[in-house]
């Protein structure tokens, strides 16, 4: 299959390959609903060593730059609460983690969640963790650039490979928040 972004030499349907995914990614393709077929769903072999987005399109395209979004876990604080979210960005910017993710939790504090947290709680791989399969009751907040692309480049819960969503599936995720800035340059 050729890929709808990109050019990946090895490019199938993402419910054809849930052992290539971790377990909560495979689960969430396995039980996708939504107006975008679960097929739609493109997961592209990648090698691991190039995981990072700059050496991912300095590898893959430059185009795919604009076509990518980095899914990120924050924890916003108050009191003794902590509340864990993922947050998911245009790649050319990064989470507006003290105006909008604290505001939009509620937060007095709101900071990047360690790696051990955010790969401990998603059950996924850092730098690979993806937007779809997250705990459930997970806030999923979304830039609105990203939900406007036709296809997007996102991690696939491991370092090695990527899934290619429509962008409009994001708005769909459980938990899902469209909101406008939430990706800053």
């Amino acid at each position: 299959m050729r890929a709808p972004i990109g050019d990946f030499d090895n490019a199938r349907p993402a419910p054809a390959c849930l052992d290539e995914l971790t377990a909560p990614v495979a689960d969430a393709v396995r039980h996708w609903r939504g107006i975008v077929p679960a097929e739609h769903l493109v997961y592209v072999d990648t090698d691991p060593e190039w995981a990072d987005t700059a050496t991912f399109v300095e590898h893959y395209g430059q185009d795919l730059l604009e076509r990518s979004a980095n899914c990120v876990v924050v924890a916003g604080r108050r009191g003794g609460d902590s509340t864990l979210a993922a947050c998911v960005v245009p790649s050319t910017t990064r989470v507006d983690v003290n105006g909008v993710v604290r505001r939009r939790l509620g937060a007095r504090k709101a900071s990047f969640a360690s790696m051990d947290t955010a790969t401990g709680e998603t059950g996924m791989e850092y730098g690979g963790i993806t937007p779809l399969g997250l705990p459930d009751g997970w806030p999923v907040l979304v830039d609105a650039a990203v939900v406007d692309l036709p296809y997007v480049l996102v991690g696939s819960g491991r370092r090695r490979g990527k899934l290619l969503v429509p962008g409009k599936a994001f708005a769909e995720l459980p938990g899902a928040v469209v909101l406008e800035g939430l990706g800053v340059s």
